[in-house]
């Protein structure tokens, strides 16, 4: 029934609306990105009503007549709330009784105004239109290629068509389509298309577009896509005005996650994986998120990351160094052709006189199964799906293609052999023209779930062989089959309301429900598919002042409730929830899952702040967490102090348990010494769950304290440096309790020298000190770890001279490769192949180096999954 109350609620509050309509607000509460400029209003903004929660005016300016936000700083979050007041007109509006454009036919021009028109003839011509590109045609040849005809177009419009329709139009095409570079926080796109129309109240998208959605709870997500999206705003009347969204398109790619097994001192790269476990494929640009220790990264070489799209790889900068302790979480999406994707989106948010807000929304994405793109699927493949149901993970598909021998290949014959009394056939490396009749692809299915396993000789590309199973279990991780993708449906339908009760108080109400198709090829299973959740919240604020200061009370409570199928578009709640939670980054969120929360905070306009926070997560699965949280933070005579008490009590069947994690940072400002600054951070996490009838440590506990002193210049000055120690001491279970088993001493310097135009430098070194106590609980190995980038720029004879060193240290890691040679038309290989043994059948030493002729093999990479450390 409690299920079920914010539904009812919501039905209640636009049945109270009706009548209130006439009170209008000029109160604004809403979630906006956190990064770029925002326009925030239509109408200008009242002075000192604005208020983010949490950040200062050193994190943002605002300009109040024209409602617009300009960040100053990189927030470690992608969205916030903001709060204000809006007065009811517009300070600065344009008062005006006609557009120039619609009455300039009315008049005589000028004798000879436009004569100059006359001798221009361009090769484009848009009319009123302001344009801007370059277009280019190439042609390249030479002796060991073919003539090749390259071409490159690039054009931006922008401009008036008639006199009220204004069109932004972006061009790139290049015949040769790349992806842009993954090492600068900035992207430029290649081979997008995108018009924009927009007249007033409407505006219509065409070509590449990026969907971006935060108005509901449920539904909120980000895609890049190929389509159309239309806009519209209708002032009903007076009060009411409403808001529509509709898109249409196909999708360009899938959302994935990933959890990294980062190692210690190792910054890359590593390798993302697809949904399906797909290991090749191309990352969607400026798609990803990164995430080290529930904290959003920055991509850029100067920053926290570098990516390679390309090859779905993440190398980290010395920026950050990586450890076995780093919590690396990695959000994308890819590019997936395997079936054409369609998407449909449609939102539509009524305002009722800023009294209530309906908001309804509905995403549905579909693969369509009669259209693989680059899967092309038999009859029996079909069925194989058909009959697999939802467990689309195990979709490994038996192909063995019979095929003419050849001596350039590896073939493979078929033979019976006996184990255990099972009689069974197998497929064995062979070199012989009259048995060895197949060309087998391998794929790794997992370990133990396989019976083959790598050969590793002289052989011109990858070589398998069987082993016999021990006691029904496979010892191999590699079949020869194929992996087939299933085609999927993904809906989700998400209504919500948002009262404000008064000027105050706030009510939302949201129910969403899903529809989630793992196989539609399949009839089998489909009893999961759909879910549905929901969501109350009240929350009331309170401002009231002294004679120097501003208080806020908030108090807020809410509950949070999710089936076990539903299946959101994305992640809708933090990267780290469930570990603050105690369990596992792992752990299975296919359960029915209950959120309660409530919290009081109080502060000032000085950044003092004291909060208390209470919430509950209950599982269907026996999980029962309880939390309780008090954070404060004041700054007095050049001191700041932030502290935080954070306690969950759980228990699990079976066991129980609790997660401590108490944090202390009391830092001064020396305002006497230059404003340096010096600090010291305390903090602990103890996760302790015990066996109530073995009276043991759980293996999911853990525990380990950390200690931090810093001291830094000020660091609003153009020449500034920092200095800071940690060291951090880990436990994990040792039978009846926690055990240490390591302990790490961290040295960081950081400095930049900017004051002096011309010349600039930039340093940050890092040195690390693992010791390990217990070898038994753990199999790390000690180890020191050195990493720092320094970075010279000089500029000279105002900018005719410009120069830029970089120096890197650190350890990293390579992709192992396999190599093998391939027989391409005479005249454009590099290797000759010379048959020393006579046997008539290439072995990789038998391949050299051509001197002088241009035969017909090249040397070609095969990229595995596994990589070598290095450094």
């Amino acid at each position: 029934m409690f299920r079920f109350l914010p539904v009812i609620l919501l039905l209640s509050a636009t049945i109270a609306v009706l009548p209130a309509f006439s009170q209008i607000s000029n109160l604004r509460e809403k979630k906006i990105a956190a990064t770029g400029t925002v326009r925030l209003d239509s109408m200008s903004i009242v002075p000192n009503t604005f208020s983010i929660a949490g950040f200062d005016t050193s994190y943002f300016s605002v300009d109040m007549i024209n409602a617009v936000l300009h960040w100053k700083k990189i927030l470690p979050v992608d969205s916030v709330e903001i709060q204000y007041r809006t007065f009811s007109f517009r300070l600065n509006a344009v008062a005006k009784r006609f557009i120039y454009d619609s009455i300039i036919n009315n008049f005589i021009p000028a004798a000879g105004a436009n004569a100059y028109n006359k001798s221009v003839n361009p090769l484009f011509n848009f009319g009123n239109l302001t344009y801007n590109g370059s277009f280019g045609r190439s042609l390249s040849f030479g002796n060991t290629q073919d003539a090749v005809f390259n071409s490159q177009f690039d054009l931006q419009l922008n401009g008036m068509l008639g006199d009220s329709i204004m069109l932004s139009a972006a061009i790139t095409d290049n015949n040769i389509p790349v992806q842009p570079d993954g090492t600068t926080e900035q992207l430029n796109d290649f081979d997008k298309i995108l018009l924009q129309f927009k007249k007033r109240n409407w505006e219509v998208d065409l070509g590449d577009i990026d969907l971006r959605q935060t108005q509901s709870y449920f539904l909120n997500f980000y895609t890049r896509l190929q389509g159309i999206s239309y806009q519209q705003k209708i002032n009903i009347d007076s009060n009411i005005v409403n808001r529509s969204l509709v898109s249409g398109a196909i999708s360009k790619g899938k959302f994935a996650e990933n959890i990294l097994q980062v190692q210690e001192g190792n910054q890359g790269p590593y390798k993302l994986q697809g949904s399906n476990n797909e290991l090749y494929f191309i990352v969607l640009a400026g798609t990803e998120k990164v995430f080290i220790d529930g904290v959003q990264m920055q991509r850029g070489q100067d920053q926290d990351y570098v990516i390679n799209y390309n090859t779905a790889e993440i190398t980290f900068t010395p920026k950050d160094l990586i450890t076995k302790d780093s919590r690396v979480q990695v959000d994308f999406e890819y590019a997936d052709q395997n079936y054409l994707n369609s998407l449909l989106f449609v939102n539509n948010e009524t305002d009722f006189g800023k009294k209530f807000v309906l908001n309804f929304s509905a995403y549905s994405n579909v693969d369509a199964k009669n259209s693989p793109i680059s899967q092309p699927l038999s009859t029996d493949q079909m069925q194989f799906l058909a009959n697999l149901g939802d467990s689309v993970q195990n979709a490994f598909y038996p192909y063995a293609p019979i095929d003419s021998f050849s001596a350039s290949e590896i073939m493979y014959k078929k033979i019976d052999t006996v184990y255990n009394g099972i009689h069974d056939s197998i497929f064995v490396y062979s070199t012989s023209p009259d048995s060895a009749f197949y060309n087998l692809q391998f794929v790794s299915v997992g370990i133990g779930k396989g019976n083959y396993i790598p050969s590793y000789n002289l052989a011109n590309g990858n070589v398998y062989q069987w082993v016999a199973p021990i006691g029904g279990v496979p010892q191999g991780s590699y079949e020869a089959a194929t992996f087939l993708v299933a085609p999927k449906k993904h809906q989700v339908m998400s209504l919500g309301g948002t009262y404000f009760l008064d000027s105050r108080t706030t009510i939302k109400a949201e129910a969403a429900a899903s529809n989630y198709d793992q196989n539609t090829f399949s009839t089998i299973g489909k009893e999961n598919d759909e879910g549905y959740a929901t969501r109350f919240d009240i929350d009331h604020k309170n401002t009231w002042k002294t004679s120097s200061k501003i208080f806020t009370l908030d108090i807020n409570a809410g509950d949070e409730y999710e089936s076990e199928n539903f299946q959101p578009v994305e992640r809708i709640h933090p990267i780290e929830f469930l570990r603050d939670w105690g369990l596992d980054l792992t752990a299975s969120t296919t359960v029915n899952q209950e959120l309660p929360t409530f919290s009081v905070s109080l502060s000032n306009n000085k950044n003092d702040s004291l909060q208390y926070l209470f919430a509950g997560y209950l599982r269907s699965d026996g999980y029962r967490g309880y939390r309780n949280i008090i954070q404060h933070s004041q700054t007095f005579d050049g001191w700041h102090l932030a502290d935080e008490f954070n306690i969950t009590d759980m228990t699990l069947p079976g066991n129980k348990g609790y997660y401590l994690r108490p944090t202390i940072d009391l830092s001064k400002t020396l305002s006497s010494f230059h404003n340096f600054t010096v600090g010291a951070d305390y903090a602990v996490e103890h996760n302790e769950i015990r066996n109530i009838a073995a009276d043991t440590v759980s293996a999911l506990s853990f525990a380990f304290e950390t200690f931090t002193a810093y001291i830094r210049s000020n660091q609003a000055k153009p020449d500034h440096w920092s200095f800071n120690f940690f060291t951090r001491s880990d436990q994990l279970p040792g039978g009846k309790n926690l055990v240490q088993t390591d302990h790490s001493n961290n040295y960081n310097f950081q400095t930049e020298l900017l004051k002096n135009p011309h010349q600039q430098f930039r340093l940050n070194l890092t040195y690390r000190q693992l010791y390990v106590t217990d070898t038994f609980l753990t199999t790390q190995k000690p180890d020191n770890s050195l990493l720092g980038r320094a970075e010279y720029i000089t500029n000279v004879l105002n900018g005719f001279i410009v120069g830029n060193s970089l120096y890197e240290i650190g350890a990293g890691q390579q992709q192992k490769t396999d190599f093998t040679y391939v027989q391409v038309p005479a005249g454009q290989g590099q290797y000759t192949w010379i048959d020393y043994n006579n046997d008539g059948i290439a072995q990789l030493n038998e391949f050299v180096l051509a001197l002088f002729s241009r035969p017909g093999n090249i040397h070609s990479c095969l990229y595995s999954d596994k990589y070598l450390c290095e450094g």
